[in-house]
């Protein structure tokens, strides 16, 4: 499957990609694109850590994942792909239910290296969460891990 990912709004398209992380705990895409990404997620039992609460791990994911996405979808308009470099992920309010909303915007966004903030926040719009990710830029062809840079389903 070939389509324009660099388009104004791919969440759907997002939304379809077979990711593993994303798919396991029910991150679902609202909007994507090169200038920012939100995204929601519903709180289920695999999300809660012993006390009850949120694990700081889903948070981080969420704020890995925002980011990834508008990093990648800025990147792709450069002929590049982006990775994470470091994720920051602060716990502001502790969270035991409801439905989590998360938006991300670039910081900064140079031909090497990208900076991303993002956002999560309860049903109430406390912040739960903050944090931000640095990317790297690298060549589509850059070997990663033994392999190239290729979206699965892209």
């Amino acid at each position: 499957m070939t389509e324009n990912l660099s388009g104004p709004d791919r969440a759907d398209f997002i939304n379809r990609l077979p990711d593993g992380w994303v798919s396991a705990n029910g991150l679902r895409f609202l909007t994507a694109s090169a200038d920012g990404v939100t995204a929601e997620l519903r709180v289920q039992p695999q999300h809660l850590q012993a006390y009850g609460l949120i694990h700081g791990g889903v948070y981080a994911g969420i704020v890995e994942s925002l980011a990834s996405v508008g990093a990648a979808l800025s990147a792709m308009t450069l002929g590049k792909s982006a990775v994470g470099l470091e994720n920051h992920t602060s716990f502001v309010h502790a969270c035991r239910e409801g439905l989590l909303h998360a938006s991300a915007t670039p910081l900064t966004r140079g031909s090497r290296s990208q900076l991303w903030e993002v956002t999560v926040r309860d049903d109430g719009q406390r912040v739960v969460a903050t944090g931000r990710v640095r990317m790297l830029l690298l060549d589509t062809d850059s070997a990663v891990a033994g392999g190239t840079l290729v979206v699965k389903g892209a």
